[in-house]
């Protein structure tokens, strides 16, 4: 059987979640010292334990839940009288952390122009894994755009047919025109993507959302996108543009404001 440390290393090869469960504290008699792991795969299959039995049972559900949500936990257990709820009756206490191992945030560029390559290299610095899309084979390459982790030379709507896009995945469309849009965005809006945002102007959008609703298209989907996507930056250059969108989607991400930092002592 591997390790919890070789798994942990699979995990970050192949980005995936999982949640590391560890002993943080253990006073009187309890069923694992301190420092005992164990890793929770979102499907419930676990390595390593932290105790067995009903304590084992209650951790594992806490791990699914920090998964899911995507938060940390600090697990507090009395071992004394399950009578009272306690998971257990060896008569000590004990704490477990639960940490969500988390993949790293995926970002797509659909849409390999200037601004497309230069939404990936800030992506990329900003440190999101990156894939890149496009229609044109010619500008969907390594050798066109160096810095992208995978590289997706299909029409948009063909794209959830090659990856995965989750929760996690943020999709930015710097394609080269709003027909383009109108015709592949369908099935990015059927995503449980986390934002999905659309280079252009107010009149640009105004067009593809008359195209959206015209295929039935619904007003509840098409309120998921950002278009014109970024903060106001008054941008002009490709470079500039990708400050505007990246530091939209730095603020959604981390619920931050947008506004000044001047005078927030």
């Amino acid at each position: 059987m591997k390790s919890i440390y070789q798994a942990l290393a699979e995990l970050e090869k192949n980005n995936q979640s999982a949640a590391l469960c560890t002993v943080t504290k253990s006073e009187g008699s309890t069923p694992r010292h301190v420092g005992s792991k164990m890793l929770v795969h979102p499907d419930g299959n676990f390595i390593g334990t932290v105790g067995g039995g009903e304590l084992e049972n209650r951790v594992i559900k806490a791990a699914l839940e920090s998964i899911q949500n995507e938060t940390a936990q600090i697990l507090s257990y009395s071992m004394a009288d399950p009578s009272r709820g306690d998971p257990g009756v060896c008569g000590g206490q004990v704490e477990v952390f639960v940490e969500p191992i988390l993949p790293t945030p995926l970002l797509i560029v659909i849409g390999a122009g200037h601004v497309g390559k230069a939404v990936v290299h800030l992506a990329k610095w900003l440190g999101f894994r990156v894939a890149v899309s496009d229609d044109r084979a010619e500008f969907c390459t390594p050798e066109s755009i160096p810095e992208a982790d995978a590289y997706y030379p299909v029409a948009m709507d063909e794209l959830p047919k090659h990856i995965t896009i989750d929760k996690r995945t943020v999709l930015i469309l710097t394609t080269r025109g709003s027909a383009i849009d109108a015709a592949g965005l369908s099935p990015l809006l059927d995503s449980a993507a986390a934002y999905i945002g659309i280079i252009g102007s107010k009149r640009r959008w105004a067009t593809t959302v008359k195209a959206l609703k015209d295929k039935g298209v619904s007003d509840e989907k098409i309120a998921r996108v950002h278009s014109p996507m970024g903060l106001e930056l008054q941008a002009e250059t490709p470079e500039e543009i990708a400050v505007s969108i990246m530091a939209e989607v730095m603020m959604l991400k981390e619920k931050g404001t947008g506004k000044s930092m001047k005078g927030n002592l």
